[in-house]
């Protein structure tokens, strides 16, 4: 950064200037940590059992400094080198129809609450409203640190049981939605996609907007014709923005596949789809006959909630990540 000519080109001294803070924020805690425990161990040379009063502050000390070190341990475990990247996150109702859509929008809402308490940016790109209410399927982006090291391990079919509000006799419903994430890549050059291997359709977006946005066919949709894998983009204000935006995440799960097919390990994460249905969901959320959410990859299990649907997920990602790294 101190050579001469570095802000010349701007983009790239971004791009360096992120990967630095990004850096930091992995080397910083463990300099701070190592002085700490330093620091205590010299101060407890020159303590005697009699100094009950600084051997009161140092136990609180030291257990402060446990705590930095669970944390640091459990940045460790976010060791994938996509991991520090942003997170393209897609949701889609599975069987139960309404019931299904709403769920869909509930857990778009518990995502949104757990990025928005850990200021990271969320930008939708592609919504469906379902026909009566909730969301049918849609796409966003979690900007952050390591949003993509946390959000990997939300991937998979969620499950919801509760009385249906949209059922008039108050019956108990069982309601499905997967969850799918892959990391945000740029400048991928083992992804190359050229223009005969895709095809373009653009249409009219949907949902609210401005007065630009509905009037005009803006939402681009690509399909790579030889995978058949397809990424759409409707939110942005004019078609050429949608088409990049699009084609971003095209490459993104071009890369995520061959990800799959060339680590073994990672099929265990993404490699079989799953139906959206019984029997294949990784989390459980139950509201009748009792509150409890459970993780059946980790068995990690709480009565909250309230707190789950609010956001509160570090538990269930640090177990997971722990189980993951302990095999």
């Amino acid at each position: 950064m101190a050579a001469a000519g570095f802000w010349d080109r701007p983009e790239e001294a971004q791009k360096i200037v992120e990967s630095l803070k990004t850096l930091k924020k992995v080397v910083d805690p463990w300099h701070k940590a190592n002085r700490a425990a330093s620091d205590l161990g010299e101060l407890l040379g020159l303590l005697d059992e009699k100094q009950s009063d600084q051997i009161q502050e140092m136990e609180a000390e030291l257990a402060a400094l446990g705590r930095e070190i669970e944390a640091l341990e459990f940045h460790r475990l976010l060791s994938d080198p996509l991991d520090p990247r942003a997170a393209i996150v897609s949701l889609n109702a599975g069987a139960g129809g309404t019931e299904s859509c709403d769920w869909t929008a509930m857990l778009v809402r518990m995502y949104m609450r757990w990025a928005e308490a850990r200021g990271f940016k969320v930008s939708t790109v592609d919504l469906m409203q379902g026909e009566e209410a909730g969301i049918k399927n849609t796409t966003f982006i979690v900007e952050g640190p390591y949003a993509y090291g946390y959000l990997k391990t939300e991937a998979g079919v969620h499950r919801l049981v509760r009385i249906s509000p949209f059922d008039s006799n108050k019956r108990r419903h069982t309601s499905f939605a997967s969850v799918d994430v892959i990391a945000e890549v740029e400048d991928i050059p083992e992804v190359e996609v050229k223009e005969s291997e895709i095809r373009i359709d653009t249409y009219r977006a949907g949902g609210a907007g401005g007065q630009h946005v509905n009037k005009t066919s803006s939402a681009v949709r690509i399909t790579h014709l030889a995978t058949g894998i397809v990424a759409q983009c409707q939110n942005e204000r004019s078609q050429f923005q949608n088409k990049t935006v699009a084609m971003k995440i095209l490459k993104a799960r071009l890369y995520e596949r061959l990800r799959q097919e060339k680590e073994e390990e990672l099929k265990r994460k993404y490699g079989e789809k799953k139906e959206i249905a019984w029997g294949s969901q990784i989390r459980s959320y139950v509201l009748h006959p009792y509150n409890m959410v459970k993780d059946h990859r980790t068995q990690i299990e709480t009565s909250n909630t309230q707190a789950v649907l609010d956001g509160d997920l570090d538990a269930f990602m640090i177990a997971y990540l722990k189980k993951g790294a302990g095999k």
